[in-house]
């Protein structure tokens, strides 16, 4: 087929294009439950415009979906929201952030495929959400860090009292963010990385 003027296939933007410097890319996945903050963290830290899959909430969802602290939201991810982010000159990461909705939990296992690492975002007023969530990723076997989503008038807790609360393992980070803001964001996936890592040279990632 011969494009021509107008209908012509137009190239990715400058902005887009990967960095010639590029030597590594590694897949993370953003996890949680509904309205945790998945596509916000995507859509804040992304240095791409983002992919999104959101759809407008219907009528259909009232009495399946769980949207309590979520009750003004109007749109949801559907499949998978998707960003890109250089972490150093030759490391970039690809984004992949899940839908939240238990009914869409059936896309989690080929967005989890390849994954190198996931963090889990949590709402402190649905922490029962995040038990599902993380055995999910234990199950196969896909390190993660905690990131507990700040949200205004949501109540406010010790860290070392939620990872109780989470039963999460000495060694697992866990930290707060506000998924609106690019560094707050940025420093949970540094937080990943740097846990990847340890685990790397500790032998219990390979």
């Amino acid at each position: 087929m011969d494009f021509k003027g107008s209908d012509t296939i137009p190239g990715p933007r400058t902005e887009d294009q990967l960095p010639h410097t590029t030597q590594t890319a590694a897949k993370i996945v953003i996890v949680g439950g509904f309205g945790v903050g998945k596509t916000t963290m995507v859509g804040s830290v992304s240095e791409i415009r983002p992919l999104t899959t959101e759809e407008t909430m219907t009528q259909a969802g009232v009495g399946v979906d769980d949207n309590y602290g979520s009750e003004s939201k109007t749109a949801t991810t559907v499949a998978m929201d998707f960003g890109r982010i250089r972490i150093t000159e030759e490391l970039v990461l690809y984004l992949f952030g899940t839908p939240g909705q238990q009914r869409f939990w059936f896309l989690w296992n080929g967005l989890f495929e390849g994954a190198l690492g996931a963090v889990v975002l949590v709402d402190t007023r649905r922490l029962e959400v995040s038990f599902d969530v993380m055995g999910r990723l234990e199950e196969r076997g896909v390190p993660f860090v905690v990131a507990v989503n700040t949200f205004p008038g949501g109540p406010r807790y010790p860290i070392e009292d939620l990872r109780s609360a989470l039963d999460l393992a000495p060694d697992i980070p866990i930290m707060e963010c506000d998924a609106r803001r690019r560094a707050s964001s940025r420093d949970v996936l540094m937080t990943l990385m740097r846990f990847l890592h340890s685990m790397t040279t500790s032998g219990s990632l390979t």
